[in-house]
């Protein structure tokens, strides 16, 4: 058996007692703890925020249906104005059948007397693409006179298009022709950059919808959000009389 024999430290070495170190282990089940917390905070957050915008989009709903009407119906308005929404070109050139419901209906309520004037307003942000000119050629089609049809070419947006309808076309009211799906948000918009609108829906055959109508929960946020800080379109430009006689 081996012996273990004690000895004296050597001469000069430290031999005072010190308290025993111990190694700080990360708390790991308080970091989860926080985490979750954390996680939950974001999710209220969220869920919040849902309700909010279901709340306000249900607010907007109730505060313009009493302003939309058929395309046939009698007791529509009369306004100088119709402003006709862009909806994109289909593959061959031509409008998508969204668009051609929009300058169809336009172009009955002109026939019907209860606009003067048709204002396309659509995306041409490429010399490729020009929604108003083929809106422009539809409505001629449909026999609306071509000196009663006025185009805005920087309608790139519902907001661009109804306060470049104030700003830059001097409407002070107008008769806003789109599908159901869009006149609330659209006669919230330019109502509340004060040009008096009424809507006609433009629902004339069926097509799917379910994606435009989830588009309009985010698009009506940012429209709340632009009106808060008074945006401004990418393009203005000079004034237009939607009466001139274009050279």
């Amino acid at each position: 058996m081996r012996k273990y024999v004690a000895t004296r430290p050597p001469t000069g070495a430290d031999t005072r007692i010190r308290p025993r170190r111990f190694v700080r282990r990360k708390p790991v089940e308080r970091h989860r703890s926080l985490l979750g917390r954390i996680i939950v905070v974001l999710l209220l957050i969220v869920a919040v925020g849902v309700l909010a915008l279901l709340a306000f989009k249900i607010w907007v709903d109730s505060q313009t249906s009493g302003l939309i009407y058929g395309y046939d119906d009698p007791n529509l308005p009369s306004n100088h104005v119709a402003l006709v929404f862009g909806a994109g070109l289909n593959t061959t050139g031509g409008p998508s059948a969204i668009l051609y419901d929009r300058v169809a209906t336009a172009a009955d309520i002109y026939k019907a007397g209860k606009v003067q004037k048709l204002l396309m307003t659509g995306d041409n942000s490429t010399d490729s693409y020009n929604e108003v000119a083929v809106m422009r050629t539809t409505a001629m089609q449909l026999g609306v006179p071509d000196k009663d049809i006025v185009l805005d070419y920087a309608g790139f947006s519902s907001w661009d298009s109804c306060y470049r309808a104030r700003e830059v076309f001097s409407l002070q009211s107008a008769t806003l022709v789109t599908q159901k799906f869009h006149l609330p948000r659209a006669l919230y918009t330019c109502n509340q950059l004060d040009v008096k609108s009424v809507g006609v829906i433009a629902d004339r055959q069926p097509y799917p919808t379910q994606y435009n109508e989830l588009r309009e929960y985010p698009a009506l946020a940012a429209t709340a959000w632009r009106l808060l800080i008074n945006d401004q379109p990418r393009f203005l430009g000079p004034k237009v009389d939607v009466d001139a006689d274009e050279p």
